[in-house]
């Protein structure tokens, strides 16, 4: 199935339809955005990937070429400053500000609360909806204080391919808007890309349906959509800040979380590699494993947001099965 919907990707490459206009300079922040910017583009142009390689958007630094491309940029797609807090100065110092296009912003965009202090109760099944809701019930966590305001919308919207969907119709939207020329190729493609993501969301059900109620830890809560729309059972992140290591209480904290909760896998993020990792699973029976919210290590293109989806639901299905 995965490679039959990979295929279904490139085709979906093959098939873009572009006119001869000119295409006009667009930035993307992130892998997954550009991601999604490039399918929509199809064959009109190439956006200018910011944030490449295995860098996290928690305190990254641009490169001077990244500043020269959003000085050209009629388009800038990113998240939202909640996420890409490095390209809020440069946007209103360098970009076209109304060429800034905050995809937290998008019509359709079914957005989660920031949950308190990184240990969370189970799912109660019972009283979610499966696809969607945004009612999903956690615990009231363990009281620790965070930087995010209460109630603060959660950043990590490109996890649930719904919410991709929504992207893709803003993207398409923006650019038909900037380059009528090429408007009809924008929204096709999109409607090209939304039939894949349609298909994607289908399989990553499949395969992660097994794991459903299995508990698990990350490393850092960014994760909440996945869980959200496939009914996951997170039960806690080992650190709030990704760029503060956690203490040693916070780490005896976890591990005895990890037992209470039943926690099967504990995973880490290519990012930032931390070494507490063992420390945390040390006497618990846990396994680890590797998950990635930016797709660091795949080569960015239209096929990437797939790839690094069906990548994260493989991995955490293989860390959380029965060995």
């Amino acid at each position: 199935m995965q490679r039959s919907l990979l295929s279904g990707f490139a085709i979906l490459l093959g098939l873009t339809v572009s006119t001869a206009q000119a295409a006009p300079n667009v930035v993307a922040s992130i892998k997954p955005v550009h991601s999604l910017v490039e399918s929509v583009m199809g064959s009109v142009g190439t956006p200018h990937l910011i944030l490449d390689g295995a860098a996290s958007p928690h305190g990254f630094a641009m490169k001077p070429s990244d500043a020269s491309a959003l000085s050209k940029a009629d388009l800038v797609f990113w998240i939202g400053p909640d996420l890409e807090q490095f390209l809020v100065k440069p946007l209103n110092t360098l970009a076209n500000p109304a060429g800034s296009v905050p995809l937290m912003n998008a019509p359709g965009l079914a957005l989660l609360p920031y949950r308190s202090g990184g240990l969370w109760g189970a799912h109660d099944h019972e009283d979610d909806d499966h696809h969607g809701s945004t009612d999903h019930k956690h615990g009231d966590g363990d009281g620790h204080d965070h930087e995010h305001e209460a109630g603060a919308p959660d950043p990590h919207v490109w996890l649930d391919p719904a919410n991709a969907r929504a992207m893709v119709d803003a993207i398409a939207t923006a650019l038909a808007d900037l380059d009528p020329a090429n408007a009809s190729a924008y929204l096709a493609n999109a409607d090209r890309m939304n039939t894949a993501l349609t298909a994607l969301e289908t399989e990553l059900d499949r395969t992660l349906a097994p794991v459903r109620d299995v508990p698990y830890i990350v490393f850092h809560d960014g994760f909440q959509y996945l869980e959200h729309r496939y009914w996951l059972t997170g039960a806690g992140a080992i650190t709030i800040n990704p760029e503060v290591a956690p203490g040693a209480a916070r780490l005896s904290e976890i591990q005895d979380h990890i037992r209470k909760s039943g926690a099967t896998c504990v995973f880490s993020e290519p990012q930032f590699q931390p070494r507490v990792i063992q420390v945390v699973i040390e006497g618990t029976g846990a396994r680890t494993g590797v998950i990635d919210p930016l797709g660091a290590d795949l080569e960015s293109g239209s096929d990437l947001y797939a790839r690094m989806m069906q990548r994260n639901a493989e991995r955490i299905r293989t860390c959380l099965s029965p060995k």
